[in-house]
């Protein structure tokens, strides 16, 4: 599939570029763009159509099929445990400010809209705190951050029991929201490490039982609990201290768990107990991490359409209990057994879908997706249509088969994001699903129906909320089911070449390349530019980018550098994967990079530029030392030392930037455009140089237009065009390519 979709890109450039040439002789403006057009209508057929296709992409789940109890003992019941309970627990904490609203409404004092508004208060701290979790999951123990933030959960729960105003309850509901967001991305990530592949999805829909757990058993605690004590307004603060002591055991029992290896299943399961598991790799960017998420389209869809849902997931259960209320005058310990019986129905419904689900993934990834879409519409058809019935048994059954629905839906998120995003991202992936459920549906579908109900009735704000989140939520995941084969064919493709690749280093670790880019997409906005775009870099060579203006030569190395994130691909230095990490981690790996145009500081004089370079040299007698290194090597700076750079000519500012560069002693330098603007003279200057850095052993990779100026210095050139490798080689065999000089040549340039 990746060679596929490559070659769908590589025609449509073909394309365009001979409607450009076509227009340039006698073809109307109104003929090329509809010709473009009509090219990129049929290539987007042609893609979505490959991504269909099974056949062509290896997107079937692969391992053995396994039974529940083989996959549990495989991968240990305490962890899918533990995670079921926290879950389980945490709903405890939402039933009971749900069930027992109308009297906290009573206690302190408040409306529907404030009420509502701190129901939904949690949520928005959780979404704050949950990407946060993602990034110091990334770093940390996932198991121990889960515990810690378990703990800091229990603490606030037990304070919501003792608040005594509306203020408190806040902080409160805030920092139980705080302490339960680290399940969101971490739990998952921890089931799709520990349990196989035969059994992902079942385990997945274990965890997910417990929330409709916590919705039957929670309200049935908190309405007995309250019940016990009186059925006073005042006695639903014994609830919540209730929870401590559960909670607590729990959290013991977490901290005996052990982290599994990440990615550890997709390795093994498709290149055997014998893969090589990657454990040193550098934590991932969170914005690089975003960055490359908005490119998974199933992914994007998936998320949009979830969070759509967060307006009618997060609206619905306050608002029914204040209709329970205000509509049949129900209690505490009424409400208590509906909301047990309307989820009821979930915990039937989950293990069903998980099976289900397991055995459409099999057959085909993204008919299980088009299953969550089509069941989400129809939780919406129940609760919608159930709400319009005055009579409560009516009502109450509806409902109850619109949230079994809602709870078969959940299932299929875990393995279909475990599936569509290499395992390195995972945890910030399931940080965004709380993010658009929560932030983006939940709490302004809070306030929205809490502001309709204050007007209206709950009965009307339910059914405004309702129908048009479910069928737009549920639509949009079916729609984006489409990109899932592709999606899981290109994630398994990037695991398999990074196993090759640790495979080949741990069998010949003496010839690893300083450099390795692998597969490399770029794009700026919808426009792609750069298509699997791939090379080496041996260690001490200097390897020229050559192209002509817009081939993506500066492109490729700014995604070396890290200041453009991929859509995919691979880019490794040392034999480790840096594709996502932050510039300043390259940096201190021994990379630098020099802009081209952009290296020093205009308005500061030389002396400033590398006073203020040397700070990244942590030790002040070697910082000394290297100035006074760098002086003596380039004459020219020590005398404009007061010189402010931006009045240097380009050659001057050129070596400047050379400079500051040689001052961090790097293992690979990045130069781009070397030569650019520069005179003859200046240009010999500046070899010099460059000759004396490859005599010293550092590698370069050196973007250049001039043939001359690269044949000169360069062991090896790479000649792009389009966006596309189209030579790798020794640089003198380039200039027996006549085909790609020609192209130079009649450009102006390469003189």
């Amino acid at each position: 599939m990746p060679g596929a979709a490559a070659k769908v890109w590589r025609e449509s450039g073909a394309i365009v570029q001979e409607t450009e040439s076509t227009a340039n002789t006698h073809v109307s403006p109104a003929a090329l763009a509809s010709s473009i057009v009509t090219a990129q209508e049929n290539l987007l057929e042609q893609r979505l159509s490959d991504s269909q296709d099974t056949s062509d992409v290896d997107a079937s789940s692969p391992g053995e099929m396994m039974t529940l109890r083989h996959g549990l003992r495989s991968g240990g019941w305490s962890i899918a445990t533990v995670l079921l309970l926290f879950t389980v627990f945490e709903e405890f904490d939402r039933v009971a400010m749900q069930v027992l609203g109308p009297d906290i409404q009573a206690s302190l004092g408040v409306s529907d809209t404030v009420l509502l508004g701190l129901q939904s208060f949690g949520g928005v701290v959780l979404v704050l705190a949950t990407l946060p979790f993602a990034w110091l999951a990334d770093r940390r123990s996932r198991v121990r951050v889960l515990s810690a933030a378990g703990a800091l959960w229990m603490a606030f729960a037990g304070l919501t029991g003792v608040v005594v105003n509306t203020f408190q309850m806040g902080l409160a509901r805030a920092g139980s929201g705080l302490g339960a967001s680290a399940r969101v991305p971490i739990a998952p990530s921890l089931v799709a490490d520990q349990y196989p592949l035969g059994v992902r999805t079942r385990v997945f829909a274990i965890e997910a039982l417990g929330r409709p757990l916590g919705q039957v058993l929670g309200p049935l605690f908190a309405g007995a609990v309250v019940v016990a004590a009186g059925d006073d307004a005042g006695d639903w603060r014994v609830v919540f201290l209730a929870l401590l002591i559960p909670a607590g055991l729990t959290i013991l029992w977490s901290l005996s768990l052990k982290e599994p290896s990440r990615g550890q299943q997709e390795q093994i399961a498709l290149l055997g107990e014998t893969a090589v598991i990657a454990q040193s790799e550098p934590p991932v960017l969170l914005s690089a991490a975003f960055q490359r998420l908005k490119k998974v389209r199933t992914f994007y869809f998936l998320v949009v359409g979830i969070g759509v849902l967060g307006f009618a997931l997060i609206a619905v259960p306050g608002a029914f209990n204040l209709l329970l209320e205000d509509s049949y005058g129900y209690n505490a310990g009424k409400r208590g057994w509906i909301g047990a019986i309307t989820w009821s129905g979930a915990l039937i419904a989950i293990p069903i879908a998980g099976r289900i689900g397991e055995k459409l993934f099999r057959k085909n990834p993204s008919s299980a997706l088009r299953m969550m879409g089509a069941c989400i519409v129809l939780y919406g058809v129940f609760v919608t249509v159930g709400l319009r019935f005055h009579s409560p048994a009516v009502m109450i059954a509806l409902t109850t088969i619109g949230f079994a629905f809602q709870g078969a839906a959940f299932t299929q998120v875990g393995p279909s994001i475990s599936a569509i995003i290499p395992y390195q991202m995972r945890s910030q992936a399931f940080a965004m699903v709380g993010v658009y459920i929560f932030l983006m549906g939940g709490f302004f579908g809070g306030l929205f129906a809490g502001a309709l109900s204050d007007a209206h009735g709950e009965r009307t704000a339910l059914t405004a909320i309702v129908p048009p989140a479910a069928l737009l939520g549920g639509l949009l995941i079916i729609y984006g089911s489409r990109y899932m084969n592709r999606d899981i064919a290109l994630t398994r493709s990037e695991l398999r070449e990074q196993q090759v690749e640790l495979a080949r280093i741990a069998g010949d670790p003496d010839n690893v390349p300083m450099l390795q880019v692998r597969n490399i997409d770029v794009s700026y906005g919808n426009l792609q530019v750069l298509f699997d775009v791939g090379f080496d870099v041996r260690r001490g060579e200097v390897l020229a980018l050559l192209g002509t203006n817009g081939a993506g030569k500066s492109t490729i190395l700014r995604a070396i550098s890290g200041l453009v994130m991929p859509d995919r691909g691979v880019v490794r230095m040392n034999g480790r994967t840096i594709t996502l990490v932050e510039p300043q981690y390259r940096a201190q790996m021994g990379m630098v990079h020099i802009a081209g145009g952009e290296a020093v500081f205009s308005s500061m004089t030389v002396a400033e530029n590398l006073a203020l370079w040397s700070r990244q040299i942590p030790d002040s007698a070697q910082r000394q030392e290297k100035l006074a290194l760098v002086y003596g090597t380039f004459s020219m700076l020590d005398e404009r030392r007061d010189q402010r750079a931006g009045s240097l000519s380009g050659g001057q500012q050129q070596m400047l930037a050379l400079a500051k560069a040689v001052m961090l002693e790097p293992q690979l330098l990045c130069i781009d455009e070397l030569s650019l603007g520069l005179a003859p003279v200046v240009v010999q200057d500046i070899l010099k140089i460059v000759e004396r850095l490859k005599d010293q052993g550092i590698t370069m990779i050196i973007v250049e237009q001039s043939l001359n100026v690269a044949m000169a210095i360069a062991d090896r050139a790479v000649f792009m065009e389009r966006g596309q490798v189209m030579f790798e080689g020794p640089a003198k065999d380039l200039l027996e390519r006549d085909d790609l000089l020609r192209a130079v040549f009649l450009s102006g340039e390469g003189a």
